[in-house]
């Protein structure tokens, strides 16, 4: 037994603070249930996550609602009508609330790359895009104390799709203050200019630098380079190319990469700095195991019944 007992410790070494691992259900539990509805993230608190991962947008008349898209997706989107949205879809921001609601987002359309790459979700047909306040109520309704990071859907090179990024990061304040969650929320993007707009107006809200890369990727304009404008001014080469020196610069306190390019020392380098790394997007088991062993802080998936299965083979605690 106490052998035992000294190598379940030794794994809890290895995991970056086990008890304290954050099994983030992505835009729910996306692999399980609707994504970015009410109906997913139930599901995903009934399975057992320390953070609901969602994606953010603007209505026309200024609500703050979940949808991963800045134009509504035909993969999973139906009129009132029944009939599925064709592409190119209407903008979010072109919207009112009201007009949003009268969308369907419950079920996959058949025949789809979606489909394929999900076809364990279960359809929730009916099921509405929230708002960002509405989610927040059914955690306190199911009495859960779970953490949400949100992440702003923003382009540098699509400005006219969205508000612009003081805007963004204004409402976006308002409602975590509203609901008195700035100790339990965090601000994510790829586009890091709504990031130091939060910095500035929420020093208390905790922000999380995205990045992949086609975020972080030059720019050359008539032969002259120029940095990614995903990076709100800042440069690379500034950082000897180091994505988490530039995170640190960014003032974030997560850096969350793609998992296909983290690698344990540059956990290690990040982790050195002071950030906390929580890579995307991880669905299978086998990588999942691969970034505990790197010591990540914690993973986000569409599968957070797959994470759990993962920790508890481990012998980590669970969430």
């Amino acid at each position: 037994m106490w052998k035992l007992l000294c190598a379940v410790a030794i794994v809890y070494g290895m995991a970056a603070s086990a008890a304290a691992f954050d099994v983030q259900g992505h835009r729910g539990a996306r692999g399980l249930a609707p994504e970015n509805t009410l109906e997913g993230f139930r599901a995903a608190l009934a399975i057992g996550v320390t953070t609901l991962e969602t994606d953010l947008g603007v209505t026309k008349d200024g609500a703050l609602v979940l949808t991963h898209d800045r134009t509504l997706n035909p993969d999973i989107t139906r009129a009132a009508d029944g009939r599925w949205v064709e592409a190119p879809g209407p903008t979010v921001r072109s919207l009112t609330l009201s007009e949003l609601k009268g969308y369907d987002v419950g079920r996959i359309r058949p025949g789809t790359k979606y489909a394929q790459q999900f076809p364990a979700q279960t359809p929730a047909d009916g099921a509405r895009i929230p708002t960002l306040a509405e989610l927040f109520g059914l955690a306190k309704a199911m009495g859960s104390s779970v953490r949400f990071n949100i992440e702003t859907k923003i382009s540098p090179d699509q400005p006219g799709e969205t508000v612009d990024p003081e805007t963004f990061a204004e409402l976006v304040v308002k409602g975590v203050r509203e609901a008195d969650l700035a100790n339990r929320a965090t601000i994510q993007s790829f586009d890091w200019r709504t990031l130091k707009a939060v910095q500035a107006r929420a020093p208390e809200i905790a922000t999380v630098c995205l990045t992949a890369p086609n975020s972080v990727r030059d720019r050359t304009t008539d032969g002259v380079r120029r940095p990614s404008p995903w990076l709100a001014g800042l440069d690379p080469i500034d950082v000897g190319g180091s994505m988490p020196r530039l995170a640190k610069a960014a003032g974030c306190a997560t850096w969350s990469p793609r998992f296909a390019e983290l690698t344990a020392a540059l956990v290690e380098e990040a982790q050195g700095l002071g950030l906390k790394v929580v890579p995307w997007t991880i669905n299978d088991t086998a990588e999942m195991a691969r970034a505990i062993d790197m010591r990540v802080d914690g993973l986000i998936t569409d599968y957070p019944d797959r994470a759990r299965s993962v920790l508890a083979s481990r012998g980590m605690p669970l969430p």
